[in-house]
């Protein structure tokens, strides 16, 4: 099912597919290591690995060509995209991840004070496996698919999310490792 959503939605555009399936599948491998790795957070492995394999879905729709994406929305818009186009699917738990994943979750106040082309709600993880997705997605970019981000880079990363980004990362990182 999973490899078929993303080949439905990459129509084709086989250089993002091969980005899409090989950051997703870093992503979903660490989700599920920290799954494995911790059995006390009851986290749905299959659920895990399904919607971390489709969590940057909403891509497909972005203006990135960079990472082979020409549609025609802002990148800081595709965790929503893809939440659209897997409700639309009859997705609605991989939705949520996917719509909750940027930086370590968005607030409706920082959306705000960003002035970011998004809905003025909260897009923070709140179940555990938004949660792992949300921090595994942060050691792997789409742009360097060959690198695993180390813990400061991905600290780095979320700077421009502010200050309470940083915080949450930590909390996760003394959770999940």
């Amino acid at each position: 099912m999973v490899n078929e959503l993303i080949h439905k939605y990459c129509q084709g555009n086989e250089p993002l597919e091969q980005i899409l399936l090989h950051h997703s599948t870093d992503v979903a491998r660490r989700a599920l290591k920290i799954a494995k790795a911790h059995p006390e957070l009851k986290a749905d492995e299959t659920l895990l690995w399904e919607a971390a394999m489709l969590h940057d879905i909403g891509i497909v729709r972005v203006d990135a060509p960079s990472i082979y994406c020409y549609g025609s929305e802002p990148y800081i818009r595709h965790g929503i995209l893809g939440a659209e186009i897997l409700r639309g699917e009859g997705l609605p738990l991989h939705a949520r991840i996917a719509e909750r994943h940027t930086g370590t979750g968005l607030t409706a106040f920082e959306i705000e004070r960003q002035n970011l082309p998004l809905p003025h709600q909260d897009f923070t993880p709140e179940s555990i496996e938004e949660q792992i997705i949300c921090y595994a997605d942060k050691f792997y970019s789409k742009t360097r698919l060959d690198i695993e981000k180390t813990p400061e880079q991905a600290i780095r990363s979320l700077e421009k999310f502010g200050i309470d980004g940083i915080a949450v990362f930590k909390a996760w990182m003394a959770r999940f490792e």
